[in-house]
């Protein structure tokens, strides 16, 4: 069995390793290309952006706070907390820097992207919007739209697996409470009942479909947010006088002369981007598949409340775990990495048992992101086959949260990152290419001149 996992994890690595230079070409090229198109302008209006996501449209869809929440419920919780982790343990401090700048520029590419599916979206049976990359793929480009769009979508299906989520949930338990202490069974037999565990619990909620996924997560997401938020923001308060000097070691690792010299420094500007790709899904093509089932009439209303996402989840969230991971000094402990080195952290930052408080929080950001990303890919599919034959998915991801729950972090990264390589290219090309469409919209609102 490890021979066989360690062969998996290496013929991952080996694909992931060119297609991970085009994925940075794509979001970061694509990205800059994008600023430029728009002149940056809808990093302006991020005061309009939350005034929009509180204000309702009396259209057929869900609201833009459902939408929203809905994302973060995807995006806010073990990318934020683990990944981060994982990047700061394979980087160093610096990689932070380059997060933050992947998340400014995915700032950008969620507003394009969230504006192009309201814009070029289709209607369901009963008249529901039925947006995302693949449809704006095939109604925006005539003539390859189509063999785009089938791409994306089979990407997805696996991009969207719960492994990452499962995996670490497993992890977090088995860490914390430390089961097999109380009850004599070995890790794989714990992991594979939590396994079940949270399958059954996912099944509860996703196959209620997106009106029971978003009631759940627009209620879960905010207060969890903010427990986080007002928890990170104690600890780091509490040692305010390390804080500056923290930034300064980020921003000395991210342009250290002897890292570029001796060859890392592309590696670590790479591993930033990744990391905050998987953190906030910008370019990706996640978060169009939601906002794209928004009641907004207008695109470009909708690409500003999107463009919230990395602000909230890579900016501030990402940060706060960021500056106590370093602060803590438990990223420099040998053996840890992933949520494991997250909770040590705030084990030491907070009283003696921090974990423990995070481990509630890691459980519910967790169990929302099972939710959400099990509508990623019942859109997919549905794309693929039939829309109403689009919850058969629905079992096969149910399934997968079991097998994730007893794999490797390793290879769980590898089959991540993997897919969305393959799903970004394809949605940045289309992004590129149907930019003009937001433009035209922003000159109609007098934006841009």
């Amino acid at each position: 069995m490890a021979i066989w996992i360690a062969s998996l994890e290496s013929f991952l690595q080996y694909i992931i390793s060119p297609l991970e230079w085009v994925m940075l070409l794509a979001v970061i090229g694509g990205g800059l290309y994008l600023s430029f198109h728009s002149k940056g302008y809808p990093l302006l209006k991020i005061k309009t952006a939350f005034q929009l996501l509180f204000s309702k449209e009396q259209n057929k869809g869900i609201s833009r706070f459902q939408a929203l929440s809905a994302v973060l419920a995807a995006t806010v919780g073990l990318g934020n907390i683990s990944g981060v982790a994982i990047a700061i343990h394979m980087g160093g401090p610096g990689v932070l820097v380059w997060m933050w700048v992947t998340a400014l520029i995915g700032m950008i590419i969620k507003f394009y992207s969230c504006s192009l599916a309201v814009q070029l979206r289709q209607k369901d049976a009963d008249g529901s919007p039925l947006g995302g990359p693949m449809y704006y793929m095939q109604i925006g480009i005539k003539k390859w739209g189509k063999p785009l769009a089938i791409w994306f979508s089979i990407a997805g299906l696996f991009g969207v697996l719960p492994a990452f989520t499962a995996n670490q949930l497993t992890q977090t338990f088995m860490d914390v409470v430390q089961p097999d202490s109380y009850l004599l069974l070995g890790d794989f037999q714990w992991k594979l009942i939590l396994g079940i565990f949270l399958s059954i619990a996912s099944a509860f909620v996703i196959f209620g479909g997106l009106q029971s996924i978003v009631k759940v997560t627009s209620n879960l997401v905010p207060l969890m947010v903010g427990l986080y938020f007002f928890l990170g923001l104690y600890m780091l308060l509490s040692n305010s006088e390390q804080i500056l000097p923290t930034f300064g070691l980020i921003f000395s690792s991210a342009f250290d002369f002897q890292t570029a010299v001796t060859g890392g420094f592309w590696g670590l500007v790479i591993l930033g981007v990744r990391r905050a790709v998987f953190s906030n899904e910008s370019g990706v093509g996640n978060a169009p598949m939601y906002h794209g089932q928004s009641q907004s009439s207008k695109g470009t209303d909708e690409g500003l409340v999107a463009m919230l996402g990395p602000l909230l989840d890579t900016v501030l969230v990402c940060t706060i775990t960021g500056l106590v991971v370093i602060i803590s000094g438990a990223y420099q402990v040998e053996g840890l990495n992933g949520i494991v080195l997250t909770l040590e952290a705030f084990r030491r930052l907070f009283f003696g048992f921090g974990d423990e408080l995070l481990m509630l929080m890691v459980f519910v950001f967790g169990i929302s992101t099972l939710f959400t990303y099990s509508y990623y890919g019942v859109k997919c599919f549905g794309y693929l086959t039939k829309l109403k034959w689009g919850n058969l998915y629905n079992y096969f991801y149910i399934g997968s949260i079991i097998f994730s729950a007893l794999a490797t972090v390793e290879v769980v990264i590898g089959i991540i990152d993997l897919a969305f390589a393959l799903m970004c290219i394809p949605n940045m090309i289309a992004l590129i290419y149907l930019s003009r469409h937001v433009k035209k919209e922003m000159k109609e609102r007098k934006w841009l001149h």
